[in-house]
Protein backbone atom coordinates (compact mmCIF):
# COMPACT_ATOMS: atom_id res chain seq x y z
CA UNK A 1 0.00 0.00 0.00
CA UNK A 2 1.10 3.58 -0.69
CA UNK A 3 -0.09 6.74 0.99
CA UNK A 4 -1.60 9.88 -0.47
CA UNK A 5 0.14 12.91 0.96
CA UNK A 6 -1.08 16.47 0.62
CA UNK A 7 1.80 18.86 1.21
CA UNK A 8 0.91 22.37 2.38
CA UNK A 9 2.96 25.55 2.49
CA UNK A 10 4.17 24.68 5.96
CA UNK A 11 5.84 21.60 4.53
CA UNK A 12 3.82 19.20 6.64
CA UNK A 13 1.85 16.10 5.63
CA UNK A 14 -1.81 16.77 6.33
CA UNK A 15 -3.78 13.92 4.88
CA UNK A 16 -3.28 10.32 3.88
CA UNK A 17 -5.41 7.55 2.38
CA UNK A 18 -4.42 4.16 1.03
CA UNK A 19 -4.14 3.61 -2.73
CA UNK A 20 -3.67 0.57 -4.96
CA UNK A 21 -0.84 0.82 -7.54
CA UNK A 22 -1.70 0.23 -11.18
CA UNK A 23 -0.11 0.84 -14.57
CA UNK A 24 -0.64 3.94 -16.73
CA UNK A 25 -3.78 3.74 -18.80
CA UNK A 26 -5.17 0.72 -17.01
CA UNK A 27 -8.18 0.76 -14.75
CA UNK A 28 -7.45 0.21 -11.13
CA UNK A 29 -8.62 -2.99 -9.52
CA UNK A 30 -11.82 -2.60 -7.51
CA UNK A 31 -11.45 -1.82 -3.84
CA UNK A 32 -13.93 -1.57 -1.04
CA UNK A 33 -14.98 1.99 -0.21
CA UNK A 34 -13.78 3.17 3.16
CA UNK A 35 -14.00 6.30 5.24
CA UNK A 36 -10.88 8.42 5.64
CA UNK A 37 -10.06 10.34 8.78
CA UNK A 38 -8.13 13.39 7.67
CA UNK A 39 -5.14 14.33 9.78
CA UNK A 40 -4.57 17.94 10.74
CA UNK A 41 -1.53 20.14 10.50
CA UNK A 42 -0.57 23.76 10.96
CA UNK A 43 -0.31 25.88 7.82
CA UNK A 44 -0.43 29.49 6.68
CA UNK A 45 -4.00 29.96 5.45
CA UNK A 46 -3.79 33.61 4.43
CA UNK A 47 -1.36 36.53 4.26
CA UNK A 48 -2.62 40.06 4.98
CA UNK A 49 -0.89 43.26 3.88
CA UNK A 50 -0.52 45.75 6.74
CA UNK A 51 1.55 48.91 7.34
CA UNK A 52 5.28 49.55 7.14
CA UNK A 53 7.57 47.34 9.24
CA UNK A 54 4.97 45.55 11.39
CA UNK A 55 6.33 44.34 14.70
CA UNK A 56 3.92 43.68 17.56
CA UNK A 57 0.68 41.66 17.51
CA UNK A 58 -2.13 41.35 20.04
CA UNK A 59 -5.57 39.74 19.88
CA UNK A 60 -8.85 40.62 21.54
CA UNK A 61 -10.20 37.10 22.12
CA UNK A 62 -13.75 38.31 22.74
CA UNK A 63 -14.37 39.76 19.27
CA UNK A 64 -11.44 38.25 17.32
CA UNK A 65 -9.94 41.63 16.52
CA UNK A 66 -6.19 41.66 15.84
CA UNK A 67 -3.96 44.69 16.37
CA UNK A 68 -0.63 45.01 14.53
CA UNK A 69 1.85 47.81 15.28
CA UNK A 70 3.57 49.24 12.20
CA UNK A 71 6.91 50.69 13.34
CA UNK A 72 7.72 52.40 10.04
CA UNK A 73 4.38 54.06 9.34
CA UNK A 74 3.52 55.08 12.90
CA UNK A 75 0.15 53.37 13.02
CA UNK A 76 -1.77 50.26 14.03
CA UNK A 77 -3.56 47.98 11.58
CA UNK A 78 -6.87 46.71 12.93
CA UNK A 79 -7.75 43.32 11.45
CA UNK A 80 -11.12 41.63 11.53
CA UNK A 81 -10.12 38.10 12.45
CA UNK A 82 -13.39 36.65 11.19
CA UNK A 83 -13.00 37.99 7.66
CA UNK A 84 -9.22 38.10 7.46
CA UNK A 85 -9.25 41.71 6.25
CA UNK A 86 -7.92 45.06 7.48
CA UNK A 87 -10.87 46.89 9.05
CA UNK A 88 -9.03 50.13 9.79
CA UNK A 89 -5.77 51.93 10.56
CA UNK A 90 -5.16 54.03 13.68
CA UNK A 91 -2.41 56.65 13.84
CA UNK A 92 -0.45 56.49 17.10
CA UNK A 93 2.95 57.76 18.29
CA UNK A 94 6.35 57.48 16.66
CA UNK A 95 7.80 53.99 16.23
CA UNK A 96 4.99 51.83 17.63
CA UNK A 97 6.34 48.43 18.57
CA UNK A 98 4.82 46.59 21.56
CA UNK A 99 1.06 46.09 21.94
CA UNK A 100 -1.30 44.44 24.41
CA UNK A 101 -5.07 44.25 24.92
CA UNK A 102 -7.03 44.54 28.14
CA UNK A 103 -9.67 41.88 27.43
CA UNK A 104 -12.01 43.20 30.12
CA UNK A 105 -12.66 46.67 28.70
CA UNK A 106 -11.39 46.39 25.12
CA UNK A 107 -8.53 48.83 25.67
CA UNK A 108 -5.37 48.54 23.58
CA UNK A 109 -1.98 49.75 24.79
CA UNK A 110 0.76 50.58 22.26
CA UNK A 111 4.38 51.33 23.17
CA UNK A 112 5.85 54.05 20.95
CA UNK A 113 9.59 53.43 20.96
CA UNK A 114 10.69 56.69 19.36
CA UNK A 115 8.73 59.23 21.44
CA UNK A 116 8.66 57.54 24.87
CA UNK A 117 4.90 57.25 25.11
CA UNK A 118 2.10 54.71 25.30
CA UNK A 119 -0.99 55.26 23.16
CA UNK A 120 -4.26 54.13 24.74
CA UNK A 121 -6.76 52.99 22.10
CA UNK A 122 -10.47 52.49 22.68
CA UNK A 123 -11.08 49.22 20.87
CA UNK A 124 -14.80 49.92 20.49
CA UNK A 125 -14.38 53.26 18.73
CA UNK A 126 -10.96 52.76 17.18
CA UNK A 127 -9.68 56.09 18.53
CA UNK A 128 -6.72 57.08 20.68
CA UNK A 129 -8.26 58.16 24.00
CA UNK A 130 -5.05 58.99 25.84
CA UNK A 131 -1.26 59.21 25.58
CA UNK A 132 0.92 58.35 28.57
CA UNK A 133 4.57 59.37 28.94
CA UNK A 134 6.79 56.53 30.17
CA UNK A 135 10.54 55.82 30.22
CA UNK A 136 13.18 56.00 27.51
CA UNK A 137 12.48 53.81 24.45
CA UNK A 138 9.45 51.77 25.57
CA UNK A 139 9.32 48.40 23.85
CA UNK A 140 7.29 45.57 25.40
CA UNK A 141 3.77 45.78 26.85
CA UNK A 142 1.76 43.34 28.95
CA UNK A 143 -1.54 43.64 30.81
CA UNK A 144 -2.49 41.90 34.04
CA UNK A 145 -6.12 41.15 33.23
CA UNK A 146 -6.93 40.57 36.88
CA UNK A 147 -6.22 44.06 38.18
CA UNK A 148 -5.97 46.17 35.00
CA UNK A 149 -2.28 46.92 35.52
CA UNK A 150 -0.10 47.56 32.47
CA UNK A 151 3.64 46.86 32.42
CA UNK A 152 5.89 48.61 29.88
CA UNK A 153 9.60 47.86 29.42
CA UNK A 154 11.84 50.89 28.76
CA UNK A 155 14.85 49.59 26.89
CA UNK A 156 17.23 52.53 27.33
CA UNK A 157 16.33 53.62 30.87
CA UNK A 158 16.44 50.00 32.14
CA UNK A 159 13.10 50.27 33.87
CA UNK A 160 9.53 49.03 33.79
CA UNK A 161 6.71 51.59 33.95
CA UNK A 162 3.67 50.37 35.89
CA UNK A 163 0.49 51.97 34.56
CA UNK A 164 -2.85 51.99 36.36
CA UNK A 165 -5.33 51.11 33.64
CA UNK A 166 -8.19 52.80 35.48
CA UNK A 167 -6.54 56.18 35.95
CA UNK A 168 -4.11 55.91 33.01
CA UNK A 169 -1.24 57.19 35.09
CA UNK A 170 2.20 55.76 35.85
CA UNK A 171 1.89 54.51 39.43
CA UNK A 172 5.40 53.13 39.76
CA UNK A 173 8.74 52.64 38.01
CA UNK A 174 10.78 49.50 38.66
CA UNK A 175 14.49 49.21 37.90
CA UNK A 176 15.39 45.94 36.16
CA UNK A 177 18.39 44.70 34.14
CA UNK A 178 20.08 46.31 31.15
CA UNK A 179 18.12 46.58 27.92
CA UNK A 180 14.69 45.29 28.96
CA UNK A 181 12.64 44.21 25.96
CA UNK A 182 9.99 41.54 26.46
CA UNK A 183 7.47 41.34 29.28
CA UNK A 184 4.83 38.78 30.26
CA UNK A 185 2.48 38.31 33.20
CA UNK A 186 1.46 35.12 34.96
CA UNK A 187 -2.01 36.15 36.09
CA UNK A 188 -2.34 33.15 38.37
CA UNK A 189 0.21 34.44 40.86
CA UNK A 190 0.67 38.04 39.66
CA UNK A 191 4.29 37.48 38.65
CA UNK A 192 5.85 39.58 35.90
CA UNK A 193 8.79 38.37 33.78
CA UNK A 194 11.07 40.84 31.97
CA UNK A 195 13.83 39.89 29.54
CA UNK A 196 16.97 42.04 29.77
CA UNK A 197 18.66 41.73 26.39
CA UNK A 198 21.94 43.42 27.29
CA UNK A 199 22.60 41.86 30.70
CA UNK A 200 21.43 38.39 29.67
CA UNK A 201 18.97 37.99 32.51
CA UNK A 202 15.27 37.72 33.31
CA UNK A 203 13.90 39.94 36.08
CA UNK A 204 11.10 38.35 38.13
CA UNK A 205 8.79 41.04 39.53
CA UNK A 206 6.23 40.53 42.27
CA UNK A 207 3.21 42.34 40.89
CA UNK A 208 1.71 42.83 44.33
CA UNK A 209 4.74 44.50 45.92
CA UNK A 210 6.21 45.84 42.66
CA UNK A 211 9.68 44.69 43.61
CA UNK A 212 12.19 42.47 41.82
CA UNK A 213 12.09 39.18 43.71
CA UNK A 214 14.60 37.29 41.59
CA UNK A 215 17.00 37.64 38.68
CA UNK A 216 17.56 34.59 36.49
CA UNK A 217 20.74 34.40 34.43
CA UNK A 218 20.14 33.01 30.98
CA UNK A 219 23.02 34.47 28.95
CA UNK A 220 23.12 35.55 25.34
CA UNK A 221 20.45 37.92 24.12
CA UNK A 222 17.08 37.19 25.75
CA UNK A 223 14.29 38.88 23.86
CA UNK A 224 10.73 37.60 23.79
CA UNK A 225 8.95 36.01 26.74
CA UNK A 226 5.66 34.18 27.26
CA UNK A 227 4.07 32.28 30.13
CA UNK A 228 1.98 29.14 30.22
CA UNK A 229 -0.45 30.06 32.99
CA UNK A 230 -1.54 26.45 33.51
CA UNK A 231 1.81 25.01 34.61
CA UNK A 232 3.80 28.18 35.36
CA UNK A 233 6.33 27.54 32.61
CA UNK A 234 8.13 30.55 31.11
CA UNK A 235 9.55 30.56 27.58
CA UNK A 236 12.32 33.01 26.65
CA UNK A 237 13.78 33.45 23.16
CA UNK A 238 17.54 33.88 22.82
CA UNK A 239 18.25 36.03 19.77
CA UNK A 240 21.99 35.30 19.91
CA UNK A 241 22.15 31.53 20.43
CA UNK A 242 19.09 30.46 18.36
CA UNK A 243 17.47 28.80 21.35
CA UNK A 244 14.49 29.03 23.68
CA UNK A 245 15.02 28.76 27.41
CA UNK A 246 12.38 26.94 29.44
CA UNK A 247 12.12 28.36 32.96
CA UNK A 248 10.27 26.74 35.83
CA UNK A 249 8.28 29.62 37.26
CA UNK A 250 7.93 27.92 40.64
CA UNK A 251 11.65 27.36 41.22
CA UNK A 252 13.11 30.11 39.06
CA UNK A 253 15.50 27.66 37.40
CA UNK A 254 16.22 27.04 33.71
CA UNK A 255 14.91 23.51 33.18
CA UNK A 256 15.60 23.10 29.47
CA UNK A 257 17.00 24.70 26.32
CA UNK A 258 15.42 24.10 22.91
CA UNK A 259 17.17 24.81 19.62
CA UNK A 260 14.96 26.65 17.12
CA UNK A 261 15.55 28.74 13.99
CA UNK A 262 17.86 31.66 13.30
CA UNK A 263 17.51 34.77 15.49
CA UNK A 264 14.36 33.82 17.43
CA UNK A 265 12.40 36.93 18.32
CA UNK A 266 8.79 36.60 19.47
CA UNK A 267 7.10 33.82 21.41
CA UNK A 268 3.48 32.99 22.26
CA UNK A 269 1.73 30.11 24.02
CA UNK A 270 -1.57 28.51 23.09
CA UNK A 271 -3.00 28.11 26.59
CA UNK A 272 -5.46 25.45 25.44
CA UNK A 273 -3.03 22.79 24.22
CA UNK A 274 0.40 23.93 25.48
CA UNK A 275 1.76 24.64 22.00
CA UNK A 276 4.48 27.29 21.81
CA UNK A 277 5.12 29.41 18.71
CA UNK A 278 8.51 31.08 18.14
CA UNK A 279 9.22 33.51 15.30
CA UNK A 280 12.69 33.17 13.77
CA UNK A 281 13.58 36.49 12.20
CA UNK A 282 16.69 35.20 10.44
CA UNK A 283 15.21 32.04 8.90
CA UNK A 284 11.76 33.43 8.00
CA UNK A 285 9.84 30.73 9.80
CA UNK A 286 8.03 29.78 12.98
CA UNK A 287 9.16 26.94 15.24
CA UNK A 288 6.28 25.00 16.77
CA UNK A 289 7.20 23.56 20.16
CA UNK A 290 5.29 20.86 22.01
CA UNK A 291 5.27 22.29 25.51
CA UNK A 292 4.69 18.89 27.08
CA UNK A 293 7.68 17.17 25.48
CA UNK A 294 9.77 20.34 24.99
CA UNK A 295 10.62 19.36 21.45
CA UNK A 296 10.19 21.14 18.12
CA UNK A 297 7.16 19.51 16.50
CA UNK A 298 7.38 21.41 13.21
CA UNK A 299 8.52 24.48 11.32
CA UNK A 300 6.24 26.77 9.30
CA UNK A 301 7.54 29.10 6.60
CA UNK A 302 6.03 32.60 6.86
CA UNK A 303 6.93 36.03 5.49
CA UNK A 304 10.18 37.98 5.63
CA UNK A 305 11.72 38.69 9.05
CA UNK A 306 8.87 37.55 11.32
CA UNK A 307 8.81 39.38 14.64
CA UNK A 308 5.67 39.52 16.78
CA UNK A 309 3.36 36.55 17.31
CA UNK A 310 0.04 36.11 19.12
CA UNK A 311 -2.51 33.34 19.62
CA UNK A 312 -6.28 33.73 19.73
CA UNK A 313 -7.03 31.73 22.88
CA UNK A 314 -10.82 31.59 22.87
CA UNK A 315 -13.99 32.27 20.93
CA UNK A 316 -14.75 31.66 17.28
CA UNK A 317 -11.14 31.87 16.13
CA UNK A 318 -9.56 29.94 19.01
CA UNK A 319 -6.24 28.47 17.94
CA UNK A 320 -5.45 30.89 15.13
CA UNK A 321 -1.89 32.25 15.22
CA UNK A 322 -0.92 35.69 13.90
CA UNK A 323 2.65 36.55 12.84
CA UNK A 324 3.91 40.03 11.92
CA UNK A 325 6.47 39.94 9.09
CA UNK A 326 8.47 43.15 9.34
CA UNK A 327 10.48 42.53 6.17
CA UNK A 328 7.59 42.41 3.71
CA UNK A 329 4.85 44.37 5.53
CA UNK A 330 2.50 41.44 5.95
CA UNK A 331 0.88 39.30 8.60
CA UNK A 332 0.68 35.52 8.26
CA UNK A 333 -2.34 33.70 9.69
CA UNK A 334 -1.66 30.13 10.79
CA UNK A 335 -4.37 27.56 11.50
CA UNK A 336 -4.86 23.84 11.89
CA UNK A 337 -6.23 22.43 8.64
CA UNK A 338 -7.34 19.02 7.46
CA UNK A 339 -7.56 17.70 3.91
CA UNK A 340 -9.98 15.31 2.24
CA UNK A 341 -10.36 13.90 -1.26
CA UNK A 342 -13.58 14.57 -3.13
CA UNK A 343 -13.62 11.10 -4.69
CA UNK A 344 -12.79 7.82 -3.03
CA UNK A 345 -11.84 6.12 -6.31
CA UNK A 346 -9.99 7.40 -9.36
CA UNK A 347 -7.69 5.93 -11.99
CA UNK A 348 -4.34 7.23 -13.16
CA UNK A 349 -4.82 10.29 -15.35
CA UNK A 350 -8.20 11.20 -13.94
CA UNK A 351 -9.04 14.39 -12.04
CA UNK A 352 -9.81 14.50 -8.33
CA UNK A 353 -10.42 17.30 -5.84
CA UNK A 354 -8.63 18.01 -2.57
CA UNK A 355 -10.57 20.11 -0.06
CA UNK A 356 -9.18 21.80 3.04
CA UNK A 357 -11.22 22.32 6.18
CA UNK A 358 -10.42 25.23 8.51
CA UNK A 359 -13.20 25.18 11.11
CA UNK A 360 -12.19 28.46 12.78
CA UNK A 361 -12.74 30.72 9.76
CA UNK A 362 -15.44 31.33 7.16
CA UNK A 363 -13.19 33.02 4.60
CA UNK A 364 -11.34 31.10 1.88
CA UNK A 365 -7.72 30.16 2.43
CA UNK A 366 -5.01 31.34 0.05
CA UNK A 367 -4.48 29.43 -3.17
CA UNK A 368 -0.83 28.91 -2.15
CA UNK A 369 -1.74 26.92 0.98
CA UNK A 370 -1.45 23.62 -0.91
CA UNK A 371 1.80 23.42 -2.87
CA UNK A 372 1.81 19.78 -4.02
CA UNK A 373 0.02 16.46 -3.71
CA UNK A 374 1.91 13.20 -3.91
CA UNK A 375 0.77 9.61 -4.27
CA UNK A 376 3.57 7.63 -2.69
CA UNK A 377 6.65 8.68 -4.64
CA UNK A 378 4.58 10.07 -7.53
CA UNK A 379 3.58 13.73 -7.57
CA UNK A 380 0.23 14.72 -9.01
CA UNK A 381 0.15 17.18 -11.89
CA UNK A 382 -2.19 20.00 -12.81
CA UNK A 383 -2.67 21.23 -9.25
CA UNK A 384 -5.08 24.16 -9.61
CA UNK A 385 -6.88 26.24 -6.95
CA UNK A 386 -10.64 26.06 -7.42
CA UNK A 387 -13.66 27.65 -5.81
CA UNK A 388 -13.45 27.98 -2.06
CA UNK A 389 -10.94 25.80 -0.25
CA UNK A 390 -10.59 23.25 -3.05
CA UNK A 391 -7.85 22.23 -5.48
CA UNK A 392 -8.14 19.95 -8.52
CA UNK A 393 -5.31 17.70 -9.64
CA UNK A 394 -4.50 14.84 -11.99
CA UNK A 395 -3.75 11.43 -10.51
CA UNK A 396 -0.19 10.49 -11.56
CA UNK A 397 0.62 7.51 -13.76
CA UNK A 398 1.62 4.51 -11.73
CA UNK A 399 -1.08 5.19 -9.15
CA UNK A 400 -4.49 3.69 -9.00
CA UNK A 401 -7.61 3.72 -6.89
CA UNK A 402 -7.60 6.46 -4.28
Amino acid sequence: MERVRVIVAAGCVIAGVAIVPTHPGLAAPPVQAQSVAAATTLAVITTITVGSNPDGVAVNDADDTVYVTNFGSGDVSVINGRTGTVAGTITVGSGPIGVAVDQGDDTVYVANFSDDTVSVINGRTGTVDDTITVGDSPRGVAVDQGDDTVYVTNQVSNTVSVINGWTRTVDDTITVGDGPTGVAVNEGDDTVYVTNSTSGTVSVINGRTRTVDDTITVGGGPYGVAVNDGDDTVYVTNFSSNTVWVINGRTGSVDDTITVGTRPYGVAVDQRDDTVYVTNEGSNNVSVINGRTRTVAGTITVGSSPNGVAVDDSGTNAGLVYVANTGDNTMSVIARVSASLGSMSASAGSTVTVTLDVPQVDYDVDGSTVTSVSFGDDTATGLTPGVGDAWTLTVPAGSGTV
